[in-house]
């Protein structure tokens, strides 16, 4: 009889800032929540890089990813993603190199090719603004060439970095970077927790042009899924209208913390902004462990992922690291 697939469970965080809490709470929360979820048996935890947002505190990545690291034990911990646009590939070859020294085999290094911010704001952050990161895969090459073992005579080397085993994950909402992972011969993670859109042909297109490389044999995806779990329905579907506003208000274009969830969207949502909303996020699951466990096992079924990460929307703290308790149990 052959053995059933283990799937691993992993986490995104984005370190939120909450209506009224702070910069510092927002940066506490997540490192409880990584103590949490290191305790409930998570792989990986992951957070992502957003610039000029009022309700992410996660801008400052490698750093904060280095705070979490001393905060915890085991739990990997990574980016998802490193926006690779906005920096010069040799600072992030530094960076994650220096936090593969001080956490040893526990480091990830995920990348994007969006700016995770507005035209206005990459120009501060003082890189050239290329036409929708067209340059990604050469600043992926040059990357790689950065974290290679140092060659003889090469005038600039990654110290740390070079020679370091930092595995290296391309993150994708759409197929171009499937197919350029699937080029490359690394591991893909979509974005099914904004982009449900692309999601099976980003996933077939990784799969169907895999090439293997010497970091990876075969082809091996995880998805990003918005996840929230309460001890009964009616609690999960209240907290998940955090994220309901959220996606409301990013439609909005309105900039405000992390809201408190509601008794009746109704009241705050147009019905066609609705639909809008529910489409995005068809992809979400809420409600109690066993929910939470169907849910995630028709994912696995229809994208045949090799690792789910859930991303979670939660106001309140404590209900936050509950949900993740409840689906790490209702997983495992």
């Amino acid at each position: 009889m052959m053995k059933e697939k283990t799937i691993p469970l992993s986490l995104l965080d984005l370190a939120p800032i909450t209506e009224g809490n702070t910069l510092s709470d927002a940066i506490t929360n997540s490192v409880r929540l990584a103590q949490a979820a290191e305790k409930a048996g998570y792989h990986r935890f992951w957070m992502a890089e957003h610039h000029n947002m009022v309700d992410i505190a996660s801008a400052a990545t490698a750093v904060i990813l280095s705070h979490i690291g001393a905060k915890t034990e085991k739990i990997r911990i990574g980016s998802g993603g490193i926006m690779l646009p906005n920096h010069a590939p040799l600072v992030v070859a530094e960076q994650f190199g220096t936090l593969e020294i001080m956490y040893p085999g526990r480091v990830d290094l995920g990348l994007g090719r969006a700016p995770g911010t507005d035209q206005e704001t990459l120009q501060a952050l003082r890189r050239e603004t290329r036409a929708k990161g067209l340059d990604f895969p050469d600043m992926l090459d040059e990357l790689q060439h950065f974290l290679a073992p140092a060659q003889r005579g090469q005038r600039i080397t990654a110290v740390p970095g070079a020679g370091l085993d930092i595995p290296l994950w391309l993150l994708g909402s759409s197929t171009f970077s499937a197919q350029l992972a699937a080029q490359k011969g690394l591991p893909l993670v979509f974005a099914s927790h904004f982009a449900p859109d692309a999601m099976l042909a980003a996933i077939d297109t990784y799969r169907s042009g895999f090439r293997p490389s010497e970091s990876l044999a075969e082809p091996y995806v995880m998805i990003c899924v918005n996840v929230v779990a309460a001890e009964n329905q009616s609690e999960a579907d209240y907290l998940a209208t955090t994220e309901l506003q959220k996606f409301v208000n990013l439609g909005r274009g309105v900039e405000v913390k992390l809201p408190k969830p509601v008794d009746d969207m109704n009241a705050l949502w147009h019905p066609v902004e609705a639909q809008r909303v529910l489409t995005q996020l068809r992809e979400s699951v809420w409600g109690t462990k066993e929910t939470v466990r169907t849910g995630l096992n028709d994912l696995v079924r229809r994208t045949g992922a090799d690792e789910i990460m859930v991303n979670s929307w939660i106001h309140d703290a404590d209900a936050r690291i509950r949900s993740h308790q409840l689906i790490a149990e209702a997983w495992n």
